[in-house]
């Protein structure tokens, strides 16, 4: 496993055809990939070089530490996270409740299409999160920040369209969700079914509707 190091630069830039910027993109996606399915805090990283075909001794030419590279890796995964939100959420031709049940069913089906093998790598670095550097314990809160406004502002819309009550906060009501969320994706990843995800979809959305 390769450890933290604050040197940057060191080593030579991997001869693979791409450019610095291209290969530091792909070591980033593969370490979405990888870190989703195995976690961050105890594992190595050849098994991502070795994918993105770089040399051991090039990783520091990219960055600085593997705590710059994590850094790295969560951005990454809240910033494609955070366009798939929108995709559903900012959807002005499905009612608002409708956008995030259509949401959970894209997730559904990522689960499925790699047979329950990743989950949310935002969820699984919160469960590891004593074994993780500051900075990635601040970068989650920041993720989960933003994940938990774009949901709020959906529930928002509900309410203006009178299909959830006004007394409810929908802020409180967003933390809510990403907490029973991420709950329900661990446990599908453990069953290896979607039924956690569909009782939690399904109870939220009647627990708030009119």
């Amino acid at each position: 496993m390769i450890k933290n190091n604050t040197a940057a630069k060191r080593g030579r830039p991997a001869k693979s055809g791409r450019d610095s910027s291209q290969t530091k993109q792909a070591l980033v996606q593969s370490g979405v990939e990888y870190f989703t399915e195995f976690g961050f805090a105890s594992s190595g990283i050849d098994l991502i070089l070795k994918k993105v075909s770089v040399p051991k001794g090039s990783f520091y030419h990219y960055f600085a530490s593997k705590e710059a590279f994590g850094i790295a890796v969560i951005e990454e995964y809240s910033r494609y996270f955070a366009k798939k939100l929108d995709i559903h959420l900012l959807n002005e031709n499905n009612k608002p409740l409708m956008r995030i049940a259509n949401f959970a069913n894209d997730a559904k089906d990522g689960m499925a299409r790699y047979n329950f093998k990743r989950g949310c790598l935002i969820g699984n670095l919160e469960q590891e999160v004593t074994l993780l550097p500051e900075s990635h314990r601040l970068q989650l809160l920041t993720t989960f920040a933003d994940w938990q406004q774009k949901i709020a502002h959906c529930l928002d819309l509900a309410q203006q369209d009178n299909a959830i009550p006004a007394s409810l906060d929908c802020k409180a009501l967003a933390s809510f969700f990403w907490m029973g969320w991420e709950g329900a994706i661990a446990k599908s990843k453990l069953r290896k079914d979607l039924t956690p995800i569909d009782i939690f979809i399904d109870t939220f959305l009647q627990l708030i509707a009119k």
